[in-house]
């Protein structure tokens, strides 16, 4: 009789230990209470992520789970890997930069294009077959000297997945497609809607170089405005079959770091043909609303439109106009502000959660080197777009879902959605805040946007407001791309998408082109159907990895600028508790780090894993999370970006 055996993904630690997840068929109980342990022995050269087949042992771990083996990997998650190499000039190992990969790579100076001892490169597995001897591998990339900002930065986006250089035949045809382009060409014109004489401008952050949305606005009297929200018409220039596309799919998104961008699109569209750059006449696509001071729409038009921006707004200018009630616009502003802030009213009312966290940014000098950090300010003109930019998205994804379910022969569509969230998670969630003193009501883990802001309501301006805000957003389910439309949990939409940003987001390109179809009366085929689908899923874990690369290297300048202070004390906060120390987090930087158990000497301290917190066993000396604290920094390792704090009594 042939073993059972159990698919899917497995998450395995640096230490070389894997945890696997039995999830059960829906409407039956759990055939594991814990996950399975896989030691390093059974690992099978599985690693994070990978997707395998398991079988159980008969054995248990000394924490009495279940432990198993893998007997084959299905679908590797990862075959690329960032690291420092270190050896000799016949061979080297690659030291991975994912804490993760629980074994150095083997690579023959045959195959180090040239790298030395001490470079940061990319390195692809060319094979692994034995467990017990370390995988081999090639260089593809070599980025540079370990510690240098380029170097560092470069190395973040290519263990993220994603490239930082454009390919040579892509940026060709992206300038063909400018040169072509130049000009605005009077056929063209004639298909579109003319807004260049309504007033319209851009606002966007001071160091901005795409802007994709654009506002205009003309009062049409009786208390009621014409707004029309422009997005740069990218799919007018990047169309189906170009190499431009393909590039951008396989992208998915623009990618954030500390210092730098890595744009979806070639400069020379994203900063140039595409941008609503001020004072010329652009290609967009527009939903425009005729709207009252109640922000209450009485008619909506979407289409393809040319606008010309009249000017360019940083969020600091346009609110410095309205904080002095003058400068060019004034009137436009304010009456956008003052239904901004009703529209902001009613999406609160109908259930979005105020989830607003603290960001952090960096001025760095000329050699990327952080000299400050500061937390990010929001201001009335981040949410007068913001709450524009929603409208429209949620206006453009009750009309094409409307219109679908009348017509299901002509459409598909792409969400944006939020599921609820897990019961699970919210049951935990609400023991971790009765640990700390709160109560949410989340009666057999099922928990309502009024009860969340009700938690956040309580607990805003308290010095856990932080941490409580970060555990919610945890327990959130995440919000993903689908063409099957469920509704956004956390804005309290009953429809919604991403439409206007289609120069940084894929799928926004893809909103366009359906949109576009339906408009135009055409149809998508069944066989389409599910491609989209497929490019949704694709580009929702496109996402998570630009969010991962951007914590990355926010981590890595909040380290590299912590090693400056070395010796300083802080105020601080407690984050977090293990067996290992006490989490702490920076009042200021944010700059997360540990408190290690081993050199907390005052006392002998444990784990409390119901309270979430640390105790003395002869003082009863408590550290709990939320408590606000004082730390001396004493030590900042920049390679694994970790920081080591003690407290100050």
């Amino acid at each position: 009789m042939s073993e059972k055996t159990y698919t899917g993904e497995i998450t395995v630690t640096g230490r070389g230990v894997g945890y696997f997840t039995v999830d059960p068929p829906a409407g039956e109980t759990r055939e594991f209470e814990q996950d399975i342990e896989i030691d390093s022995t059974s690992l099978n050269t599985a690693l994070n992520n990978d997707e395998v087949e398991i079988t159980i042992l008969s054995t248990v771990s000394p924490e009495g789970r279940t432990q198993g083996k893998i007997t084959k990997i299905i679908k590797r998650a990862k075959t690329r890997f960032v690291g420092t190499l270190v050896g000799s000039k016949d061979f080297f190992f690659l030291k991975p930069d994912d804490r993760r990969m629980y074994r150095d790579i083997f690579v023959h100076s045959s195959n180090a294009l040239g790298a030395k001892e001490g470079d940061k490169v990319q390195v692809e597995l060319t094979g692994w077959k034995d467990p017990m001897k370390s995988p081999e591998g090639k260089v593809l990339h070599t980025l540079g000297r370990k510690g240098l900002h380029n170097v560092e930065m470069e190395a973040i986006v290519l263990e993220s997945g994603f490239d930082y250089a454009f390919p040579t035949p892509v940026l060709k045809e992206a300038e063909k497609i400018a040169e072509q382009e130049k000009g605005i060409k009077d056929e063209e014109i004639k298909k579109r809607k003319d807004f260049r004489e309504t007033t319209t401008f851009t606002i966007d952050p001071v160091d901005a170089k795409d802007f994709d949305d654009a506002i205009s606005f003309k009062d049409l009297g009786s208390g009621k405005y014409e707004i029309g929200v422009h997005i740069a018409d990218v799919s007018h220039y990047v169309r189906e079959g170009l190499l431009l596309d393909t590039e951008a799919r396989k992208r998915g998104l623009s990618v954030y770091l500390v210092d730098r961008t890595i744009p979806m699109l070639p400069e020379v569209l994203s900063n140039d043909l595409c941008s609503l750059n001020p004072n010329e006449d652009k290609f967009t696509f527009s939903a425009v609303f005729v709207i009252n001071d109640k922000a209450e729409v009485s008619e909506r038009w979407f289409g393809r439109t040319i606008i010309h921006s009249d000017k360019r707004f940083t969020y600091e200018d346009a609110q410095e106009s309205l904080d002095t009630k003058s400068g060019e616009y004034f009137t436009e502003l304010n009456t956008l502000n003052t239904i901004a802030k009703v529209l902001q009213k009613e999406k609160f009312k109908n259930g979005a959660i105020e989830f607003e966290t603290e960001e952090v940014k960096f001025e760095l000098d000329p050699d990327g080197k952080p000299i400050r950090v500061y937390k990010k300010e929001r201001k009335d003109t981040h949410k007068l777009v913001e709450e524009f930019m929603l409208l429209a998205n949620r206006e453009v994804a009750k009309f094409m879902y409307t219109n679908i379910e009348k017509d299901k022969l002509r459409g598909s569509f792409v969400y944006r959605i939020h599921d609820t969230p897990n019961k699970e998670k919210i049951m935990n969630l609400h023991i971790f805040l009765k640990a700390l003193g709160y109560d949410l009501d989340a009666e057999d883990g099922e928990v309502t946007a009024r009860e969340l802001n009700n938690l956040l309501k309580q607990v805003d301006g308290k010095p856990e407001e932080s941490l409580i805000k970060t555990a919610a957003i945890r327990a959130m389910a995440k919000a993903v791309y689908s063409t099957r439309n469920i509704g956004h949990f956390g804005l309290g939409f009953t429809y919604y998408t991403h439409f206007t940003s289609p120069i940084r987001r894929y799928p926004d390109l893809l909103v366009h082109r359906l949109l576009a179809r339906y408009l135009e009366k055409g149809k998508v085929e069944p066989d389409e159907m599910a491609k989209y689908q497929r490019m949704a899923e694709d580009s929702s874990e496109k996402e998570i990895s630009a969010a991962e690369a951007e914590r990355a290297s926010i981590k890595y300048k909040q380290v590299e600028y912590m090693l400056t202070h070395i010796g300083e004390e802080f105020d601080a906060m407690v984050s977090g508790v293990s067996e290992w120390g006490v989490y702490v987090e920076e009042a200021n930087t944010k700059a997360e780090g540990m408190v290690r158990m081993r050199n907390m000497t005052d006392d002998f301290y444990t784990l409390d894993p119901k309270t979430y917190s640390v105790v003395g066993t002869k003082t009863k000396k408590k550290y709990s999370l939320g408590d606000k604290v004082r730390v001396k920094l004493v030590s900042a390792d920049l390679e694994k970006k970790i920081l080591d704090y003690l407290f100050v009594f």
